[in-house]
């Protein structure tokens, strides 16, 4: 066996070792619960609704409750519970570690940054994947559920629910992807990382209003792409800052928006393992 391949076997064997000791960490974490609850939020709202049409029999249009889905998903799951769930996931990889006095038993490891870096991103990733995931596919199947059985297998079976379902899906991995790399590197970079999140999260609900070259920086821009149901923005008119975020920018393709993603998340990834390598403990100045 050549130097490179024993390099390799030997870094592929700490980044399973560091994955997962910190994906155990992330998902068990106390501190975290709070992202357990703002994922599963939209789930119990679904619950409630076709709670509701069981019993009063009040069965309600699969187109108009298709809408508001889409709707729930792009403003609320995307744009505040996976965003701010991956701050808490995110963030926490490193600062987290600097904050409880803990990252130097790693530094001190024989192990390199980038592998470091590497196993951290790719437990929070998992974590994030998991916890948003299955949020999203119980969410689809609760609010189907007020249907009878006739409608709901016309809808998912000879309709789109199926391919519906595992776009919304995709699209969620890949959100924990663009908005996990840039916090990861937020974490890494600010003491405090709220102030970047709450920059990010202003400059994510302008998007739509930002010159056509500027919109391509944006992870929402991307994300609303690969949607399969736009929000028509009268639904939210009379809903105040909502038919602002509903603004609809043209759309980009799905190989453009994806490789958009990948390369927000490589650059930001690159910009970390640099800034890993460089550095520094001080815990005093915490």
């Amino acid at each position: 066996m050549s130097t490179s391949e024993k390099n390799w076997t030997l870094w592929r064997a700490q980044m399973v070792a560091i994955l997962r000791l910190e994906l155990k960490k992330t998902l068990l974490a106390r501190r975290g619960l709070w992202v357990y609850f703002l994922a599963f939020a939209p789930v119990l709202i679904f619950a409630i609704h076709a709670y509701h049409q069981l019993q009063t029999g009040q069965v309600g249009d699969i187109g108009d409750d298709t809408h508001i889905f889409a709707g729930i998903f792009q403003l609320f799951f995307l744009r505040l519970a996976v965003f701010f769930g991956c701050v808490g996931i995110f963030t926490n990889l490193f600062r987290g570690e600097m904050v409880e006095k803990s990252l130097h038993y790693y530094f001190l490891a024989p192990v390199r940054r980038e592998v470091l870096m590497v196993g951290k991103f790719l437990s929070g990733l998992i974590a994030a994947a998991v916890i948003f995931g299955v949020s999203m596919v119980l969410q689809f199947f609760v609010l189907y559920s007020g249907f009878d059985s006739a409608t709901r297998q016309e809808y998912f079976y000879h309709g789109q629910g199926l391919v519906a379902l595992a776009s919304y899906v995709g699209v969620t991995l890949l959100a924990c992807l663009g908005y996990g790399s840039l916090f990861l590197a937020a974490g890494v970079l600010f003491r405090n990382p709220l102030v970047p999140a709450l920059v990010l999260l202003v400059l994510e609900a302008i998007s739509g209003f930002l010159p056509s070259f500027l919109q391509h920086f944006s992870v929402i821009f991307y994300l609303k792409s690969l949607c399969p149901v736009s929000v028509p923005a009268e639904i939210f008119m009379d809903q105040g800052p909502l038919a602002f975020l509903a603004v609809n920018a043209a759309p980009a393709s799905v190989a453009v928006s994806i490789l958009g993603l990948v390369v927000i998340s490589m650059a930001a990834l690159a910009y970390c393992a640099a800034r890993v390598g460089r550095m520094e403990i001080d815990y005093a100045a915490e």
